[in-house]
């Protein structure tokens, strides 16, 4: 990408990005490793699902509350204080878990992390023209993938003090790195417009009639078929993501037993395959191939999930072609999905729209943890089928998508 596109990047957008690392490359380390953490310091993987799942329910309920609060504090406080609650003290406790009641106890305070998620995606949107959100969830999809460059940082401490040891180095340097993110974003940030006009609206109204409010965002989302199909996508995608991320790695580690030192090199891998990617492919994609794009992502995941069970194998070139697979995969559907979501939303109702989607993803994804427990106790191949089906089915409710916006412009020409 050229200067002069990032120089679009402007407001609450570049101030929210340009701390974004200092978020995402802790969070590559332990997130690799985390499954494996729990696993070493006695939790089975029934109790790993059941501490992931009962983390998905707190989340129900603090996105449930999360467009309240985000319209009644304002964006800038809300994604402050529930910043620092959710995940500077979630990583200090989780730096210091001895069993399950530690691991519990930081699952249902990092659950309320859906507060500053739901006020970051208003943060970073509501002064954003729509034509150039695409770009800056690209943006934030680049930030990600540079932070995934860091995770054999955890790896080597892993290697150098142990497996548990090394963990809870990575979750101290996470809690010094994301709180000094969350200062830093505050104070190179300014409240939306729209996020000023809520917190008034918000206080004439009180709570009681803020939460009847609601009502109306959840009608908004059941009458039009377009907005359920790419929510429906968007459930799917965050499902598949859920289950992936607390069981792949111990699927690579305990069933393809590969070694736990090497497990942090293929999300290196992959930010590097993701680059490449941005650099040669995504250039080449139309704005209006966005649809195609998303679908040959999500066909391309479907490949590299089903490439992980049909031959399950240690062999680091095989596992290797397959993390490949899934960081193109990625590359070329997460940001036009990310952006259709949110130009789906109206501006004047996000925080309540925005919010009661997040709660219907996470209703639908709670089980995620305990049926990916269970699946992988009776076959540990099991949970990757059913991330491959997810993505299989977002290629198929993206086909409807898609043939519903043909005809509806086919109609728009008509008349």
């Amino acid at each position: 990408m050229s200067r002069r596109r990032f120089s679009r990047l402007q407001g609450n957008s570049r101030g929210c990005l340009a701390f974004e690392p200092f978020f995402l490359i802790p969070y590559s380390m332990f997130g690799t490793y985390a499954t494996l953490y729990m696993h070493n310091l006695g939790v089975s993987e029934t109790k790993i699902g059941w501490i992931t799942t009962i983390g998905l329910v707190v989340q129900v309920f603090s996105s449930f509350i999360s467009g309240y609060l985000t319209d009644r504090m304002g964006r800038k406080s809300a994604i402050l204080y529930f910043d620092l609650l959710s995940w500077s003290f979630a990583t200090i406790l989780w730096a210091v878990s001895q069993n399950v009641w530690f691991f519990l106890a930081a699952a249902i305070i990092n659950g309320f992390q859906r507060v500053p998620h739901v006020a970051f995606y208003c943060l970073v949107v509501e002064d954003t023209k729509p034509s150039d959100r695409t770009y800056v969830f690209t943006l934030l999809q680049i930030i990600s993938v540079i932070g995934g460059l860091f995770a054999p940082l955890g790896g080597l401490l892993v290697d150098r003090f142990g497996l548990v040891p090394g963990v809870r180095i990575m979750y101290v340097l996470a809690f010094l790195m994301m709180t000094f993110q969350f200062v830093g974003r505050h104070l190179t940030t300014r409240e939306t417009e729209i996020g000023l006009r809520k917190m008034r609206e918000t206080r004439e109204l009180g709570l009681k009639e803020s939460l009847i409010d609601y009502g109306g965002a959840i009608r908004d989302i059941f009458a039009s078929k377009p907005l359920l199909l790419i929510f429906g996508i968007y459930i799917l995608f965050n499902f598949q993501a859920t289950m992936k991320t607390t069981y792949l790695s111990l699927y690579l580690a305990d069933y393809l037993h590969v070694d736990s030192g090497l497990i942090s090199l293929f999300p290196a891998v992959s930010s590097v395959i993701m680059l490449l990617t941005l650099w040669l492919l995504m250039p080449k994609i139309p704005e209006q191939a966005a649809n195609r794009a998303m679908m040959a992502g999500f066909a391309l995941s479907v490949l590299s999930n089903v490439m992980l069970v049909i031959l399950p194998t240690s062999n680091l070139a095989w596992i290797g072609l397959s993390t490949v697979f899934a960081a193109v995969g990625l590359m070329i559907s997460s940001p036009y999905l990310e952006a259709a979501v949110q130009n789906a939303i109206d501006d004047e109702k996000r925080a309540k729209v925005f919010s009661m989607l997040s709660v219907l993803i996470l209703l639908l994804t709670s089980p995620a943890g305990i049926i990916g427990g269970w699946a992988y106790e009776l076959d540990p191949r099991i949970p990757i089928w059913i991330v491959s089906a997810a993505f299989a089915a977002s290629v198929l409710l993206m086909l409807m998508h898609h043939r519903g916006d043909r005809i509806r412009k086919e109609r728009a020409l008509e008349q």
